[in-house]
Formats: structure tokens, sequence, C-alpha cells
């Protein structure tokens, strides 16, 4: 056999497929479209990794930070910025204020000319929401006057909601993070963060888990139009073809489908790809420049996808005898073995075996064996599936006359069948595996802040020079706000703050109310000054709290402000409170006073905090709040309360799999409905010929039903059993506790049968439009 011969036939086989009249035509466009949207998928996927750097590089191509150890001098190249990032509707807003020193200071990415004080530049997503309706609130918040958009260099999102605002003074305002001094733009030189072995086996386990369904999928679309394609072949025997020579014009067909799939997948990708722009999804928005797939990859695609084509129809016609007059499929096929469909499960667990029991100790897992491991393990779920199918329909008889017709199909046709729920189960299998994973894993990466949460939700620092009454009184007016805990704090210590005390106190001051949310106080009145015990962390105030004795106020860190050490004497009649766990999960210690007590330059000098208790009853309560927070101080934004925080990076990663998973399963939806309408198409004749012959079409369409659910159902069945078994060889991979989340399990079985009813509804008219008598017309 020459490679001449090969060309020969696999170049008749592509002739059949675009000359072979309509039915030729149909079934070649079919192939071609679920080819392609595999296609699509993977050249999305290989695009994503450098969407991704993109983004990044952008981030960090903007970043305003200073950087060295000593404050830098006002210059000619110097720029002062204030960040003044927000939230609005649980979306993040990137905010600066910027006050140029000299001609040369350094522009902003996407900028071309600083804007002056009072103007901003905006987002083109942001300026749409500050003129829609949606954005009035925001509008209160933001009211510098929209002079330009950022261009593109300057943004990590098509979505991304941004503004650069033009300021004056702010060189007053240089006091840690939030307002600087920068001469230049871009990432600080640190050393990168030390890699996390578990987080890796993350991201490999999400890839072969995305991927894997696709390549499921392209198998089986260029497999479309079987019976039909074998009848074809029965005579190209009756004509002379040998076997073998019939085989590879066979595999030609396929070969023709997948290179027009290819076509059509460029084409899919380059629409997706300019229709990214309009689409968010979990916060994370790219432009179609981000979307360039790796030349490497694009071109490993462009030879895989064809060669794949080829093999699996070669495969597939291995056990099939042709003969001249007909294909011996049509008989009752052989009992398929189950031997060696065990081998490819079994064997991916061997693979990861080795590395059972060594977490984050051990270093990064090998990636070859937990890459082979896990595809073996989901592809054990494409080789067993057939055999469950096959086996479960063998014993099913008695039923009405819908389900003994979709039985019937079933025991002629389970490979077929199998073939369609095949990639569900598969993505259903994996999305099991990495759920447990992750749920596994979550409490790693999740602390508990220690907020109270129930008692507050949010904080905010009264900015200086506003008066704490003030600032407590506009946010007890405030729409959403139920109740509002102010609290001064400071530090007192045994010398002066100049040399450096040995001993040191916390400072609380607050009225009754607000001090009973800190410490329980056998009475309370204006004026009355209490000596904390029982505090996190204190062990001075004993030997401070004697009364008589002299302490020193900690001076104010309000820039400019140079105030002289403030003496407090502890009074005689100095009362006792024991300390209790305060809104921030803190027990405080030191003293607490009432604002009696208080002398105005002691009042000057104390930080004052608010505690807000939202009321979450009304819309938008707390943008209500951070605008009461922006109209007393634009710098002054409230910290949100979490009970718990997870880390970046790990959510980020959930963040990739969520994405990931939503464009898996729009391909499962798309390519289940084209196999599915290709399967009615075969059976057009056949079921035209019932409604002939009196069936009803209520009666057709539930076999067609049914001929659904039981693949499905068995599909799942195996596919939580596979997944499971995965998830658990990957925990223990990690060195965590094995435990089944089966409200995850649920979900994910749940989510994939949800798939496969949309599609078989969406089948529901073309399948009643089939079943007209019409059908029964040949040409």
């Amino acid at each position: 056999m020459s490679a001449r011969d090969w060309a020969r036939d696999l170049a008749m086989g592509t002739r059949f497929a675009f000359a072979g009249g309509r039915e030729g035509w149909i079934r070649a466009v079919l192939t071609a479209v679920g080819v392609g949207l595999g296609v699509a998928l993977l050249l999305i996927t290989t695009a994503v990794p450098d969407a991704l750097d993109e983004r990044h590089r952008r981030e960090e191509a903007r970043l305003d930070y200073t950087y060295g150890e000593s404050e830098l001098k006002k210059a000619d190249d110097t720029l002062v910025i204030a960040d003044l990032d927000t939230e609005f509707q649980g979306r993040d807003v990137r905010g600066r204020l910027m006050e140029p020193e000299g001609s040369k200071a350094p522009l902003p990415p996407g900028l071309e000319k600083f804007p002056a004080a009072g103007d901003m530049v905006v987002s083109p997503a942001l300026k749409e929401l500050l003129k829609s309706d949606e954005g009035k609130l925001l509008r209160e918040r933001v009211p510098y006057d929209i002079v330009g958009t950022i261009g593109e260099q300057g943004l990590i999102g098509s979505h991304e909601l941004a503004y650069y605002a033009g300021a004056e003074g702010l060189a007053e305002r240089i006091n840690g993070p939030q307002v600087a001094r920068i001469d230049k733009f871009g990432p600080p030189e640190v050393r990168p963060e030390p890699t996390d072995p578990v987080l890796l086996l993350l991201v490999l386990v999400m890839i072969v888990v995305l991927l894997t369904p696709v390549a499921v999928f392209i198998a089986a679309a260029v497999r479309f139009g079987g019976e039909q394609r074998d009848r074809r072949l029965a005579a190209l025997r009756l004509v002379g073809s040998d076997g073998a020579s019939t085989r590879r014009i066979a595999a030609g067909e396929a070969l023709a489908g997948s290179l027009l799939g290819l076509v059509l997948g460029t084409g899919f990708f380059l629409i997706g790809r300019e229709a990214v722009a309009s689409v968010e999804l979990f916060g994370i928005s790219v432009f179609p420049s981000y979307m360039n797939p790796s030349p490497l990859l694009a071109l490993t695609v462009a030879v895989a996808v064809p060669a794949a084509a080829v093999l699996v129809t070669l495969l597939a016609l291995r056990g099939v005898v042709i003969e001249p007059l007909g294909v011996v499929r049509a008989a009752r096929p052989a009992r398929r073995r189950l031997w060696w469909r065990l081998l490819l499960p079994l064997a991916g667990v061997a693979m990861l075996y080795p590395m059972i029991g060594q977490g984050r100790e051990g270093g990064e897992f090998n990636e070859y064996l937990v890459a082979g491991g896990v595809l073996l393990l989901l592809i054990g779920v494409t080789a067993l599936l057939p055999w469950i199918v096959e086996a479960v329909v063998a014993r099913l008889g008695a039923g009405g006359v819908a389900w003994q017709l979709a039985v019937r199909r079933l025991q002629l046709s389970s490979g077929t069948a199998a073939r369609m729920v095949n990639g569900v189960a598969v993505a259903v299998a994996g999305a099991i595996a990495l759920q447990m994973l992750f749920s596994g894993v979550e409490d790693d990466y999740t602390r508990s802040t220690g907020y109270d949460v129930t008692r507050a939700q949010m904080q905010v620092r009264v900015p200086h020079g506003v008066e704490l009454a003030e600032a407590t009184s506009k946010f007890e007016e405030s729409k959403g706000v139920r109740e509002v805990f102010p609290l001064s704090e400071g530090y007192l210590g045994d010398a002066s703050w100049k040399k450096g005390p040995e001993r040191t106190a916390e400072l609380t001051v607050g009225d009754c109310a607000t001090l009973r949310e800190v410490a329980r106080m056998p009475s309370c009145r204006d004026g009355d000054v209490f000596r904390v015990s029982g505090g996190e962390y204190d062990t001075d105030t004993p030997a401070l709290g004697k009364p008589g004795r002299k302490l020193y106020l900690e001076p104010s860190t309000v820039p400019g402000t140079k105030a002289p050490d403030l003496v407090w004497t502890v009074p005689a009649g100095l009362k006792q409170a024991e300390s209790a766990e305060d809104p921030t999960g803190m027990r405080r210690g030191g003293f607490l006073m009432t604002p009696g007590a208080l002398t105005e330059d002691v009042a000057k000098a104390l930080r004052h905090e608010l505690y807000i208790a939202v009321d979450h009853s009304v819309p938008d309560a707390r943008d209500y709040v951070r605008n009461t927070a922006a109209d007393l101080d634009p710098l002054a934004e409230p910290m949100n309360w979490q009970a718990t925080e997870r880390s970046e990076r790990f959510d980020s990663i959930r963040t990739g799999l969520f994405v990931g998973a939503a464009a898996v399963l729009v391909l499962i939806g798309a390519s289940l409905l084209v196999s599915q309408l290709e399967q009615l198409r075969e059976r057009r004749k056949l079921l035209s010929s019932l409604v002939a012959f009196g069936t009803r079409r209520r009666t057709l369409s539930l076999s067609v039903l049914w001929q659904t659910a039981i693949p499905i159902g068995l599909g799942l069945l195996l596919a939580s059993l596979v997944g499971m078994t995965l998830g658990a060889v990957l925990l223990r991979m990690t060195a965590t506790a094995v435990r089944i989340d089966w409200a995850s399990v649920a979900s994910m079985t749940g989510i994939g049968a949800g798939v496969v009813l949309v599609v078989t509804l969406l089948s529901l008219p073309p399948l009643l439009r089939m079943m007209r008598p019409d059908g029964l017309r040949t040409e």
C-alpha cells in the first residue's frame, strides 16, 4: 500500500463528500459544523493564556505605586496621584485623581494629555454607565466633567469601569498608600511569589477537564451520517473496490468534512473574537485584540483535527464488514467486550497513584503523570458508556409503544446513542472531580476576617478636618443606614513618643451605647473613664492604669501636623470594665473614655472610625453609604466587611474555571443539537413511514425523548461515579481529607441533564416537520 494509493483514495472520498448530491453536501456540512464548533473552542482556548497575559501586562503597565524607601521630592517629572477605587452595584470602579507637578510628569497609558482640575477621562463602559439611568447614583460620587475616553492600552477589558480625574492640592495630602508622588508608571521590581503546587495542580486538571469534552465532540462529529455512508461504501464494493480502499475512501469523506470544519471553525472563532468585547463573564472582559492564538498551538489544531478525523474513521470501520450487497453493521452487532475498557480508567488511577499524599511539601506534581492520568480516566468514560448502554438496553423490554420503539432503536444502535452523550458524560465527570478538588482545598485559601457582620457591615475613617459629630450625623441620615457606631482611637505611652515609650496601651473614646459594643461595664455615664481588663495582647494596661500616672498621647499622623506631646493624667475615679469582642472581632485593652472626659486637644489627635450597620432591605444601600462618604471627602472610601476572604490567585483560577465551563457548556449544547438533527435526518423516511401507517406523532415524539433520556441517564450515572473517583484521588494527592460534596455532584449532573433536555426540546419542531408523509419522497 503506497502513499499514492492513500492520496488517491482520500481524494476520491473528498470528491464524494462534495459531489455526492444533496445528501452528501448535507452530511459534509453537518460534520463541518460539528467540527467547526470544536475547532472554534480549541482556538479560543489556545488564545486564552495570551489574553490573560495581555490583561496582566496592561494592568502592570499602569501601576502607580511608589518604589524605594525614600519619598520622592517634587520635580519636573513627578506626578501626585490618589487612589479613588470604589464599587458600584458589586462592580469594581478604578478611579485616580492626578496633579502633574511638571511638564515631564508621567502620563498614564491610554491618555493623550492630563485632564484639567474638575475634568475626567473615562473608559467607554463607564461613560455609557454614567449617561444611563442606572448610573445616576454613581454620577453623584464621580461629579467630574467627561472630556475624553481612555484608550485601549490603558484598560484591561472592554467592560472595565475606570476614570482619571484632574485635581489640585493633592501634594498636601501625601500620606500612606492612598496619595503618593510618582515619577513613572509600571510594575515594581519584586521577587515573584513562590509557586503553590496545589494551585498548579488545579490549573493543570482544569485544562485537561475543559479540553477533553471538546476532543470527544470532534471525534463524534466526524462520524455523522454513518448509515447513509455505509450504503455508498457498499456500492463501491459492488463496482470492484477492495475493503481497505473503501475504508480509505470513507476516511477521505471524513477528512473533507473536517477540513471544511477547520474553515468554519476559523470563521466561528473570528466572529466570536469580535463579539467577545460585548461579553463579560464573572467580572472578566477582554478586547478582541487580546484573542490571538499562539501560532504553534493553532498549527497543532489545524494538523490534529484532520488527522483525528481520518484515524477515528479507520478505527470505527475496522470491525465493520463492507460487502457489495450491504454492510454487516445492519445486522445484530457482536457483544462488546468489557475487559479492555476497564484498562483505561485503571491505567489512569495507576498513573496518579505514585503522587498520593504528596501535598505541598513534596514539591510540584509531575505534570505528565497528572495530565495522562486525568485524561485516561475521562476517556475511560467514553469507552465504558457504550458497553453499559448496550448491556442495559438489551434487558429492557415490555412497555408502551413509545418505549418499545425507543428501546428497539437503542438495541440496534447503542453505539450511536452513547456517542451522542459521551461528551456530556466526560464534561460532567470532569466538573464533579474539579468541584470536589476546589471544595476540598478551599479552606486552605480562605481565612476568617474576624469581622462580626451581624453588627456592622462597613467601616469609614472620618477624614481629617471633619468633625466626628458632623460625620456621624450625615451617615445616620444617609439612606440605607440602620445604625452608626462612632469610635475615636489612639495610643497612650509611658514616655514621649519622640523618644519612644516602653509601654503602650490603647485609648478608645465613644458614648456609652457604643462603648458597650467593645466592653462590659457595670454602669456608664458621660464623663466616665474605664480601665479595661482581658484585652488581647494587652500586658501593659495594669502598670499604666494607676491613678495619677502621667501618660503621653501618640501625636496625630496627619501630614503637616507637628503637635507637641499631649500629657494625660490617669484620674482617681477610674472605673473597671471587662473587654468584649468588638465588631472587628478583637478584644480591646487599654482605656475607655466617654466624650465628657475628653479635652479638645486630645480629640484632635485621635483618629475617628465609624462602624456602620447597613439596612439590606434598601436597594443599593452600600452605594448610598459610599456616596455619603464621598460627599464628606472624595478620598474617603468605606471598607466593605466580609466574614471571610479568599486568596486572589485561588479566586482567579476558580473564575477561569467558570468562564471555561460556560464556553464548554455552549459547545455541548450546540454540538448535541447538531448531532440530534443529524440522527433525525437519517431517520426521516422511517419516521414518515410510521406516520403513514397510523402511528401518532405524540408516540414518536415520546420515543425520541426516551432514546435521549436512557443513554443520558446511564451516562450521568457513570460520570458521577468516575468523577467522584477522580476527585477522591486528586484530594488524596493534595493530602486533603476526602469529602464528597453531594450538592456539587447533584448540581453538576443536573446541569448536564438540563443541557440535554433543552437540546431535545429544541429538536422537537424539526422532528414534527420530518414526520410528514412527503418525507417518503426520494430522488
